[in-house]
């Protein structure tokens, strides 16, 4: 039953144009719009040790349909990939979800990877001019490992997670971190959403969910 939920999920996913679930869900995650496979290839075995852990504990699950999944920009081809010079229109698009996000109030943002993570910077006005130059799987892992540590549920509370597709795919890693197999990768995801789920559970009543 649990897996028909997760392919109905991914499905409708994959399907998306821009956002679906719902606004004012205290989860959200926000995805590159040309790698929109995230949600089934690493969203997938997180949100079921996400799931695995809340039912263990709390004896519920989270529905999927009302988390809320947005592009974070309508177009990643005017982000520049080869630096930090990014085209006129992003700041746009900046503003908008920036007006989005201060609406609504997400306690959890969820990024894919690194275009999303320093978008997601920019919008909440926390990128250091001193920060990295090149967001690699391995200082990803140190943001998402600050960010789980330092998580504080009376803010937003911006949750990077390095993409392992590649990874997944070809058997062997591109970047820093070498995780050599499917079962090493399957591992990390898990242990991504043991992570997150931790910080859901205990702040349950203030999330809501």
């Amino acid at each position: 039953m649990f897996s028909l939920a997760l392919d109905k999920y991914s499905t409708l996913a994959n399907k998306m144009k821009k956002e679906l679930g719902d606004r004012s869900y205290p989860i959200w995650l926000l995805v590159n719009p040309n790698n929109l496979a995230v949600c089934h290839d690493i969203w997938a075995p997180i949100l079921d040790e996400i799931q695995d852990k809340i039912y263990r504990k709390l004896h519920t699950r989270i529905d999927p349909e009302n988390i809320f999944v947005k592009n974070t920009v309508s177009d990643i081809g005017i982000v520049s990939k080869t630096s930090n010079c990014w085209a006129t229109e992003v700041s746009e698009e900046v503003i908008m979800l920036r007006e989005s996000v201060q609406e609504y109030q997400p306690k959890i943002l969820i990024t894919f990877g690194a275009l999303t993570n320093e978008f997601v910077k920019r919008v909440l006005e926390t990128r250091s001019s001193e920060g990295p130059k090149y967001w690699s799987t391995t200082n990803l892992e140190d943001e998402f490992e600050r960010s789980i540590e330092n998580f504080d549920i009376n803010q937003m509370n911006r949750v990077p997670i390095p993409l392992l597709r590649r990874v997944m795919k070809s058997g062997k890693s591109v970047e820093d971190r070498n995780y050599s197999s499917w079962e090493e990768s399957e591992n990390y995801l898990r242990y991504l959403g043991t992570k997150i789920a931790g910080r859901i559970i205990e702040n349950k009543d203030s999330l809501k969910i």
